[in-house]
Protein backbone atom coordinates (compact mmCIF):
# COMPACT_ATOMS: atom_id res chain seq x y z
CA UNK A 1 0.00 0.00 0.00
CA UNK A 2 1.64 3.48 -0.63
CA UNK A 3 0.90 6.07 1.59
CA UNK A 4 -0.03 9.68 1.02
CA UNK A 5 2.69 11.78 0.79
CA UNK A 6 0.99 14.23 3.30
CA UNK A 7 0.60 11.06 5.45
CA UNK A 8 4.26 10.17 5.24
CA UNK A 9 5.01 13.72 6.26
CA UNK A 10 3.06 13.24 9.57
CA UNK A 11 4.14 10.45 10.55
CA UNK A 12 7.24 11.18 12.74
CA UNK A 13 4.90 13.10 14.91
CA UNK A 14 2.50 10.41 15.48
CA UNK A 15 2.68 7.99 18.15
CA UNK A 16 2.49 3.99 17.43
CA UNK A 17 -1.36 4.05 18.58
CA UNK A 18 -2.51 6.66 16.67
CA UNK A 19 -1.39 4.92 13.43
CA UNK A 20 -4.13 2.19 14.09
CA UNK A 21 -6.84 5.32 13.41
CA UNK A 22 -8.45 5.64 10.26
CA UNK A 23 -6.36 7.87 8.00
CA UNK A 24 -9.66 10.61 7.53
CA UNK A 25 -9.63 11.58 11.41
CA UNK A 26 -6.14 12.39 11.28
CA UNK A 27 -5.81 16.10 8.84
CA UNK A 28 -6.62 19.46 10.80
CA UNK A 29 -8.45 20.06 8.02
CA UNK A 30 -11.86 18.33 9.70
CA UNK A 31 -11.54 21.03 12.22
CA UNK A 32 -11.96 24.62 10.21
CA UNK A 33 -11.67 27.94 11.58
CA UNK A 34 -14.95 28.64 10.25
CA UNK A 35 -16.98 27.68 13.01
CA UNK A 36 -14.94 30.92 14.65
CA UNK A 37 -15.99 33.75 13.74
CA UNK A 38 -19.37 34.54 14.77
CA UNK A 39 -19.22 34.24 18.60
CA UNK A 40 -15.96 36.03 18.26
CA UNK A 41 -17.38 38.72 16.03
CA UNK A 42 -20.33 39.13 18.43
CA UNK A 43 -18.48 39.86 21.22
CA UNK A 44 -16.45 42.55 19.82
CA UNK A 45 -19.61 43.91 18.65
CA UNK A 46 -20.06 46.88 18.78
CA UNK A 47 -16.15 48.30 18.81
CA UNK A 48 -17.02 51.52 17.51
CA UNK A 49 -20.20 54.00 17.59
CA UNK A 50 -23.73 53.07 15.84
CA UNK A 51 -25.86 55.44 13.70
CA UNK A 52 -29.15 55.58 14.34
CA UNK A 53 -30.56 57.09 10.87
CA UNK A 54 -33.91 58.71 11.62
CA UNK A 55 -35.86 59.52 7.98
CA UNK A 56 -37.47 62.79 9.10
CA UNK A 57 -36.44 65.96 10.25
CA UNK A 58 -35.72 67.21 13.77
CA UNK A 59 -38.70 68.38 15.87
CA UNK A 60 -41.42 65.38 14.87
CA UNK A 61 -42.19 62.16 16.85
CA UNK A 62 -39.94 60.14 14.84
CA UNK A 63 -36.88 62.40 16.20
CA UNK A 64 -37.98 62.72 19.33
CA UNK A 65 -38.87 59.18 19.84
CA UNK A 66 -35.45 58.40 18.35
CA UNK A 67 -33.49 60.58 20.67
CA UNK A 68 -35.01 58.67 23.44
CA UNK A 69 -34.04 55.47 22.62
CA UNK A 70 -30.62 56.29 21.81
CA UNK A 71 -28.87 56.71 25.08
CA UNK A 72 -30.85 53.55 26.75
CA UNK A 73 -29.33 51.62 23.08
CA UNK A 74 -26.00 53.25 23.36
CA UNK A 75 -25.86 52.25 27.41
CA UNK A 76 -26.67 48.81 26.30
CA UNK A 77 -24.13 48.02 23.44
CA UNK A 78 -21.47 50.13 25.16
CA UNK A 79 -20.71 52.40 22.16
CA UNK A 80 -22.50 55.77 21.07
CA UNK A 81 -25.76 55.93 19.22
CA UNK A 82 -25.75 58.73 17.37
CA UNK A 83 -28.69 60.10 16.05
CA UNK A 84 -28.80 61.35 12.34
CA UNK A 85 -31.89 62.82 10.67
CA UNK A 86 -32.42 62.03 6.74
CA UNK A 87 -35.12 63.72 5.61
CA UNK A 88 -37.16 63.88 2.55
CA UNK A 89 -40.02 62.15 0.51
CA UNK A 90 -41.87 60.85 3.16
CA UNK A 91 -38.83 58.72 4.24
CA UNK A 92 -37.98 57.34 0.97
CA UNK A 93 -34.61 59.29 0.81
CA UNK A 94 -33.53 57.66 3.83
CA UNK A 95 -34.66 54.23 3.33
CA UNK A 96 -33.52 53.91 -0.16
CA UNK A 97 -29.99 54.97 1.22
CA UNK A 98 -30.00 52.41 4.20
CA UNK A 99 -31.24 49.60 1.63
CA UNK A 100 -27.85 49.81 0.15
CA UNK A 101 -25.61 50.04 3.43
CA UNK A 102 -23.36 47.89 4.96
CA UNK A 103 -24.94 45.00 6.64
CA UNK A 104 -22.37 44.85 9.38
CA UNK A 105 -24.91 46.41 12.91
CA UNK A 106 -23.28 50.03 12.37
CA UNK A 107 -26.27 51.01 11.00
CA UNK A 108 -29.75 51.34 12.14
CA UNK A 109 -32.91 52.50 10.42
CA UNK A 110 -35.83 53.80 12.88
CA UNK A 111 -38.63 52.53 10.47
CA UNK A 112 -42.26 54.18 10.30
CA UNK A 113 -45.37 53.90 8.58
CA UNK A 114 -43.90 56.00 5.59
CA UNK A 115 -41.19 53.82 4.28
CA UNK A 116 -42.24 50.41 5.79
CA UNK A 117 -45.86 50.09 5.30
CA UNK A 118 -47.40 53.58 3.41
CA UNK A 119 -45.19 54.41 0.55
CA UNK A 120 -44.99 50.63 -0.78
CA UNK A 121 -48.96 51.20 -1.33
CA UNK A 122 -49.12 54.27 -2.42
CA UNK A 123 -45.86 55.18 -4.41
CA UNK A 124 -45.32 52.88 -7.67
CA UNK A 125 -41.23 53.38 -8.31
CA UNK A 126 -39.55 52.38 -4.79
CA UNK A 127 -35.98 52.53 -4.26
CA UNK A 128 -36.06 49.82 -1.65
CA UNK A 129 -38.20 46.69 -0.54
CA UNK A 130 -39.04 47.58 2.62
CA UNK A 131 -39.58 43.64 3.18
CA UNK A 132 -36.63 42.00 0.82
CA UNK A 133 -34.41 44.92 1.55
CA UNK A 134 -34.77 45.25 5.66
CA UNK A 135 -34.72 42.62 8.55
CA UNK A 136 -36.80 43.99 11.87
CA UNK A 137 -35.04 44.25 15.10
CA UNK A 138 -38.28 45.07 16.88
CA UNK A 139 -41.35 47.67 17.88
CA UNK A 140 -40.84 50.59 20.01
CA UNK A 141 -43.96 52.15 19.90
CA UNK A 142 -47.57 53.55 18.56
CA UNK A 143 -48.25 57.38 18.83
CA UNK A 144 -51.73 58.04 18.08
CA UNK A 145 -52.41 60.69 16.10
CA UNK A 146 -54.81 63.74 16.10
CA UNK A 147 -56.69 66.60 14.54
CA UNK A 148 -55.83 69.91 15.62
CA UNK A 149 -56.75 73.54 14.89
CA UNK A 150 -55.19 76.69 15.49
CA UNK A 151 -56.28 78.58 18.35
CA UNK A 152 -58.29 81.25 16.68
CA UNK A 153 -60.30 78.60 14.58
CA UNK A 154 -64.03 78.67 15.87
CA UNK A 155 -64.59 74.88 16.35
CA UNK A 156 -64.41 73.31 19.79
CA UNK A 157 -64.98 69.66 18.29
CA UNK A 158 -65.18 67.64 15.25
CA UNK A 159 -68.99 68.84 14.38
CA UNK A 160 -68.25 72.25 14.57
CA UNK A 161 -65.39 71.47 12.48
CA UNK A 162 -66.78 69.62 9.66
CA UNK A 163 -69.58 72.36 9.75
CA UNK A 164 -67.00 74.82 9.45
CA UNK A 165 -65.71 73.08 6.36
CA UNK A 166 -68.72 72.43 4.74
CA UNK A 167 -69.74 75.87 4.57
CA UNK A 168 -66.12 76.81 2.86
CA UNK A 169 -65.55 73.75 0.99
CA UNK A 170 -62.12 73.26 -0.03
CA UNK A 171 -61.08 75.70 1.92
CA UNK A 172 -59.28 74.93 4.67
CA UNK A 173 -55.87 73.96 5.08
CA UNK A 174 -54.31 71.05 7.07
CA UNK A 175 -50.71 70.22 7.31
CA UNK A 176 -49.28 66.97 7.57
CA UNK A 177 -45.79 65.04 8.37
CA UNK A 178 -45.09 64.95 4.59
CA UNK A 179 -46.91 63.28 1.21
CA UNK A 180 -47.68 59.46 2.21
CA UNK A 181 -47.38 59.81 5.94
CA UNK A 182 -49.29 58.24 8.37
CA UNK A 183 -50.77 61.87 9.00
CA UNK A 184 -51.40 61.79 5.44
CA UNK A 185 -52.92 58.76 4.86
CA UNK A 186 -55.14 60.22 8.06
CA UNK A 187 -56.01 63.34 6.37
CA UNK A 188 -57.55 61.38 3.48
CA UNK A 189 -58.95 58.86 5.58
CA UNK A 190 -61.13 61.63 7.70
CA UNK A 191 -62.21 63.30 4.47
CA UNK A 192 -63.49 59.74 2.82
CA UNK A 193 -65.10 59.27 5.99
CA UNK A 194 -66.42 62.65 7.09
CA UNK A 195 -66.99 64.76 3.86
CA UNK A 196 -64.69 67.73 5.26
CA UNK A 197 -62.49 68.14 2.30
CA UNK A 198 -59.67 69.23 4.56
CA UNK A 199 -56.47 70.41 1.80
CA UNK A 200 -53.80 68.58 2.10
CA UNK A 201 -50.21 70.38 2.83
CA UNK A 202 -46.97 68.25 3.02
CA UNK A 203 -43.94 69.34 5.53
CA UNK A 204 -41.13 67.18 6.51
CA UNK A 205 -42.22 66.66 9.76
CA UNK A 206 -45.26 67.10 12.26
CA UNK A 207 -42.63 69.55 14.28
CA UNK A 208 -41.86 70.84 10.49
CA UNK A 209 -45.19 71.63 10.29
CA UNK A 210 -46.57 72.68 14.03
CA UNK A 211 -44.65 76.55 13.78
CA UNK A 212 -47.07 76.87 10.95
CA UNK A 213 -50.08 75.64 12.77
CA UNK A 214 -49.06 78.02 16.17
CA UNK A 215 -48.69 81.16 13.60
CA UNK A 216 -52.14 80.48 12.12
CA UNK A 217 -51.11 79.84 8.86
CA UNK A 218 -52.50 76.44 8.63
CA UNK A 219 -55.83 76.57 10.07
CA UNK A 220 -55.55 72.40 10.95
CA UNK A 221 -53.06 69.87 11.29
CA UNK A 222 -53.03 65.94 11.70
CA UNK A 223 -50.00 64.95 13.27
CA UNK A 224 -48.82 63.02 16.29
CA UNK A 225 -50.07 63.43 19.88
CA UNK A 226 -46.85 63.55 21.40
CA UNK A 227 -46.08 66.84 18.94
CA UNK A 228 -49.40 68.41 19.78
CA UNK A 229 -49.81 68.27 23.59
CA UNK A 230 -47.33 70.44 24.59
CA UNK A 231 -49.30 73.23 22.70
CA UNK A 232 -52.08 72.07 23.15
CA UNK A 233 -51.66 72.16 27.07
CA UNK A 234 -49.89 75.99 26.06
CA UNK A 235 -53.32 76.64 24.57
CA UNK A 236 -51.19 77.82 20.95
CA UNK A 237 -53.74 75.33 19.35
CA UNK A 238 -56.48 73.29 20.20
CA UNK A 239 -56.97 68.93 19.86
CA UNK A 240 -60.38 68.36 18.45
CA UNK A 241 -60.05 64.24 18.29
CA UNK A 242 -57.75 61.63 19.16
CA UNK A 243 -56.92 58.60 16.69
CA UNK A 244 -56.84 56.10 19.12
CA UNK A 245 -59.61 53.45 20.05
CA UNK A 246 -59.78 54.87 23.96
CA UNK A 247 -58.73 58.22 25.71
CA UNK A 248 -55.66 58.00 26.25
CA UNK A 249 -54.23 58.25 29.96
CA UNK A 250 -51.67 61.50 29.12
CA UNK A 251 -54.65 63.46 27.75
CA UNK A 252 -57.95 62.19 29.71
CA UNK A 253 -60.15 65.36 28.51
CA UNK A 254 -59.64 64.69 24.86
CA UNK A 255 -62.07 62.85 23.40
CA UNK A 256 -61.14 60.10 20.64
CA UNK A 257 -62.96 60.74 16.85
CA UNK A 258 -64.56 57.52 17.46
CA UNK A 259 -66.40 59.02 20.68
CA UNK A 260 -67.70 61.89 18.09
CA UNK A 261 -69.08 60.11 15.81
CA UNK A 262 -66.09 58.76 13.13
CA UNK A 263 -67.03 55.26 13.17
CA UNK A 264 -63.91 52.75 12.80
CA UNK A 265 -60.97 55.56 12.35
CA UNK A 266 -57.57 54.71 13.75
CA UNK A 267 -54.79 56.72 12.82
CA UNK A 268 -51.40 56.07 14.69
CA UNK A 269 -47.72 56.68 14.14
CA UNK A 270 -45.83 53.22 14.81
CA UNK A 271 -41.77 53.13 15.06
CA UNK A 272 -39.52 50.50 15.29
CA UNK A 273 -35.51 49.65 14.20
CA UNK A 274 -34.53 47.87 11.06
CA UNK A 275 -31.51 46.76 10.15
CA UNK A 276 -30.22 46.01 6.34
CA UNK A 277 -30.78 42.45 5.07
CA UNK A 278 -27.76 39.97 5.36
CA UNK A 279 -26.80 41.14 8.84
CA UNK A 280 -25.23 38.48 10.76
CA UNK A 281 -27.65 36.84 12.58
CA UNK A 282 -25.41 36.85 16.04
CA UNK A 283 -25.03 40.77 15.95
CA UNK A 284 -28.76 40.91 14.61
CA UNK A 285 -29.62 39.14 17.53
CA UNK A 286 -27.12 41.69 19.92
CA UNK A 287 -29.14 44.31 18.34
CA UNK A 288 -32.24 42.82 19.10
CA UNK A 289 -31.76 42.36 22.77
CA UNK A 290 -30.45 46.10 23.14
CA UNK A 291 -33.87 46.73 21.33
CA UNK A 292 -35.68 44.85 23.80
CA UNK A 293 -34.01 46.13 26.82
CA UNK A 294 -34.51 49.75 25.71
CA UNK A 295 -38.23 49.33 25.51
CA UNK A 296 -38.94 47.30 29.22
CA UNK A 297 -36.81 50.39 30.24
CA UNK A 298 -39.38 51.89 33.36
CA UNK A 299 -37.32 55.47 32.82
CA UNK A 300 -38.04 54.98 28.82
CA UNK A 301 -41.47 53.67 29.14
CA UNK A 302 -42.32 56.21 31.54
CA UNK A 303 -40.80 58.96 29.07
CA UNK A 304 -42.19 57.45 25.52
CA UNK A 305 -45.77 57.46 27.84
CA UNK A 306 -45.99 60.95 28.87
CA UNK A 307 -45.79 61.51 25.43
CA UNK A 308 -48.95 59.72 24.59
CA UNK A 309 -47.22 57.18 23.12
CA UNK A 310 -48.05 53.27 23.21
CA UNK A 311 -45.60 50.97 24.32
CA UNK A 312 -44.81 47.84 22.13
CA UNK A 313 -45.81 44.59 23.83
CA UNK A 314 -42.88 42.08 24.88
CA UNK A 315 -43.52 40.15 21.87
CA UNK A 316 -43.78 42.87 19.26
CA UNK A 317 -40.47 44.46 20.88
CA UNK A 318 -39.46 41.14 19.27
CA UNK A 319 -37.82 40.49 15.29
CA UNK A 320 -40.47 38.01 14.74
CA UNK A 321 -43.14 40.16 16.53
CA UNK A 322 -42.21 43.27 15.04
CA UNK A 323 -42.49 41.08 11.66
CA UNK A 324 -45.88 39.77 12.29
CA UNK A 325 -46.45 43.17 13.21
CA UNK A 326 -45.51 44.68 10.04
CA UNK A 327 -47.84 42.10 7.81
CA UNK A 328 -51.00 43.33 9.79
CA UNK A 329 -50.19 46.98 9.68
CA UNK A 330 -49.23 46.93 5.46
CA UNK A 331 -53.24 44.67 5.33
CA UNK A 332 -54.81 47.53 7.18
CA UNK A 333 -53.19 50.34 5.35
CA UNK A 334 -53.77 48.97 2.22
CA UNK A 335 -57.53 48.85 3.11
CA UNK A 336 -57.49 52.40 4.38
CA UNK A 337 -55.93 53.60 1.37
CA UNK A 338 -58.26 52.15 -0.73
CA UNK A 339 -60.91 53.37 1.02
CA UNK A 340 -59.32 56.91 0.66
CA UNK A 341 -59.23 56.40 -2.66
CA UNK A 342 -55.31 56.83 -2.85
CA UNK A 343 -53.96 54.68 -5.95
CA UNK A 344 -49.82 53.79 -6.40
CA UNK A 345 -48.58 56.90 -8.28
Amino acid sequence: MTLPRRLLLALPALTLPALTLPALTLPALTLPALTLPNPARAAGFPDRPVRLVVPFAPGGNADTVGRVLAPKLSEVLGQPVVVENRAGAAGNVAATAFARAKPDGYSLLLGSNGPLAVNPVIQANLGYDPVRDFAPLGLAVRTPNVLAVHKAVPAQNLAELLALAKAKPGQIACGSSGTGSTAHLAIETFNAMTGAGLQHVPYGSGGAMAPDLVAGNLEAGMTEISTALPLHREGAIRILGAGSAERLPVAPDIPTMEEQGVRGFRAAAFLGLVVPTGTPPDILAKLADAMAAAVADPPTRKRFEEMGSIMASREEATPAGFAAFLVRESAWTRAAAERAGLRPS
